[in-house]
């Protein structure tokens, strides 16, 4: 009888490594979009919001006002594009936000979410409020006499609508809570959103709510350039 000799089984073969891939880069552009956005829209409001001398009365009076706006087109026009800027920058950093802070957070935190609506809704209150520079535009500088007082409705929204930066609240506050505990962004960043969120929230208390622009401004500004100077992540 024949014996039988097992089959030799092949050595297993090296195990592959997996194909390197380089680390990856996260880019700090939508950082830089924000404080663009800072930047541009805070002085960009207060020098184009100056169509008229208020200490003079004139606001109580809408043939003068008229009158007294009649040679303010070019600011009218630049406020116009200053809130197309700061709406697209800002729509670009609260998506970079967003991302960054999903990135520290607990997966099912609601931080990076509330942290990013905050800032669309703000830059879709500057948008709207762009919008009438096109009614105040042709009113100051069409053919046709305008009447005094559509344009001082018009006047009463284009000194209100696109200082709204109320919104930015929510999002000081989010990052705040992030920092302080989980640690999503730095200390130093985390105690100034909360101070800025307070302010923020006390600009909503009284009849100036326009006044949210000068806290929530530079929230924008420093949480953007403290973003965009921070380590990358390997």
């Amino acid at each position: 009888m024949t014996a039988t000799h097992p089959t030799p089984v092949p050595p297993p073969a090296p195990a592959q490594a997996p194909p390197f891939v380089p680390p990856s880069r996260t880019g700090r552009g939508w950082a830089w979009a924000g404080l663009a956005g800072a930047v541009v829209g805070v002085p960009g409001l207060m020098v184009t919001g100056g169509t008229y001398d208020a200490s003079t009365g004139v606001v109580s009076d809408n043939p003068a006002l008229l009158q007294a706006v009649t040679g303010s087109v070019g600011l009218v026009w630049a406020q116009q594009v200053v809130c197309a800027v700061v709406a697209a920058c800002f729509l670009v950093f609260a998506a970079g936000l967003r991302r960054a802070l999903a990135r520290q957070e607990p997966a099912d935190s609601l931080v990076p979410g509330v942290a990013a609506a905050g800032v669309v809704v703000t830059a879709a209150a500057v948008l709207v409020g762009g919008g009438i520079c096109t009614e105040l535009y042709w009113a100051l500088a069409g053919d046709q006499p305008f009447d005094p007082d559509t344009v001082g409705a018009h006047l009463a929204l284009y000194n209100t609508l696109p200082w709204l930066w109320a919104a930015l609240g929510v999002s000081a506050a989010a990052v705040a809570v992030g920092g302080l505990r989980h640690g999503s962004v730095g200390r130093p960043t985390a105690v100034f959103s909360l101070v800025m969120a307070l302010l923020l929230a006390a600009s909503q208390a009284f009849p100036v709510q326009y006044v949210a622009v000068l806290p929530g401004g530079p929230w924008v500004a420093v949480t953007a350039l403290t973003s965009a100077l921070g380590r990358r992540e390997a």
